[in-house]
Parts: structure tokens; C-alpha cells; sequence
């Protein structure tokens, strides 16, 4: 997310996490954000509005995708094939997800999007796209409650998401009273998805 560090997601998976999967939380490059005054914080891209209609940071998103198909490509180097990794991410870092898992050509083995939006929205054709990752499981997650990114803007990605990939293969689920920030529920959910998607292999 905005602003922060992979740290606090690490501390977050900790309870979560099976013996067989391994967990890389990075950290974004810090870089001056529109949205705060130009103040610098780590940020996948930059953020000028949070409407629908605000202007994005396109060339910002790009780049930050292919940095992290740079962090999966190690990843297969170091003997993972990509269809044994997961994308994951919260607010920003969860935007990133979806739009690098839906443009890469590395074929992955989910997506989990935690209270966030799809950037570049309107970049994409409309149907179902060309690329591997049209079959791709999708957890989607989102408080009801969420004042920063209204829970709203989760629906409209969801909807979106089910019209360019597989809609069978996209979950959302919502947490009562959750805001911007996640929940022991919602964790629970994260780990049945990677526990479902990751199965141990012999």
C-alpha cells in the first residue's frame, strides 16, 4: 500500500503461512506522490486523484509492472515456474497485481487484490483478453466501510474483471465494517485461496 513498507505485510502473512510456500513482500521505490502534496513515500506509481475519473500515471504503472515481471522472472530463474506463483497486494500494490497479471506473459497461478482498483482501465479492449492468464483465479477482497477506496470501486473491477477473464474464476468477497486495512476474516480467506492455489507438490 501507499506509503508503506513490505514489512507490515510480512508481519500480516506470518500467521497465515504453510510450510511450502515462500513469501516475498517488496518494497516500493519512494518517489514524491501528486495525491500528498508532492511528499516523497514509498509508491508503486504515482497517485494524482482517487475518483474514477482521475488521471493516471501510465508510464508510472508500466514500469512498475515490469519490475515486478522482473521480481517473478528471478523467481522462475531461481526454479519456481511461474504457474506456481501468486500475485498478491493491498490497495496500490493490489492495483499493480491485477494490471501485471493481466498483461504479462507469464502465466500465473492467481491473483489475490485486496481493497483496490484496476489501473488503466479503459487501456484495455473490451471482452476477454488474448493474453495466459485468462483462466487466472482472482480473490478479490474490499470493506464495506473503506473510506479511501469505496467499496464501490471494488464492485466496478470485479464486474470489469468478469468480462476479461474467465468470470467463474473471479471470487469477491466483502468484510462488514472493514475499512481501508484488512481483517482476521479476510486473512483467512487469503489463505485458503494460496493454500487452494499452491497445493504442496511431491
Amino acid at each position: 500500500g501507499l506509503g508503506d513498507t513490505g514489512h507490515g505485510w510480512s508481519e500480516a502473512l506470518a500467521g497465515i503461512k504453510s510450510p511450502h510456500v515462500k513469501y516475498i513482500c517488496p518494497h516500493a521505490p519512494v518517489m514524491p506522490v501528486s495525491l500528498n502534496m508532492n511528499m516523497a513515500m514509498p509508491s508503486w506509481f504515482d497517485i494524482i486523484g482517487l475518483s474514477p475519473d482521475s488521471r493516471e500515471d501510465e508510464a508510472g504503472i508500466k514500469q512498475a509492472a515490469e519490475n515486478v515481471k522482473a521480481l517473478i522472472d528471478q523467481e522462475v530463474k531461481n526454479g519456481i515456474p511461474s504457474n506456481r506463483i501468486i500475485l498478491g497486494g493491498f490497495s496500490q500494490g493490489g492495483a499493480l497485481s491485477l494490471y501485471t497479471a493481466l498483461t504479462t506473459q507469464q502465466k500465473l497461478a492467481g491473483v489475490i487484490a485486496l481493497s483496490c482498483w484496476l489501473p488503466l482501465r479503459t487501456s484495455f479492449p473490451q471482452g476477454i483478453i488474448s493474453g495466459v492468464n485468462k483462466e487466472i483465479p482472482v480473490l478479490q477482497c474490499h470493506g464495506d466501510c473503506d473510506p479511501l477506496v469505496p467499496l464501490m470501486f471494488g464492485s466496478l473491477t470485479v464486474e470489469k474483471l468478469k468480462s476479461m477473464i474467465n468470470p467463474a474464476n473471479v471470487t469477491f468477497r466483502t468484510y462488514s465494517g472493514m475499512m481501508h486495512s484488512s481483517c482476521i476474516e479476510e486473512m483467512m480467506d487469503v489463505k485458503q485461496f494460496i493454500d487452494k492455489h499452491l497445493p504442496p507438490v511431491d
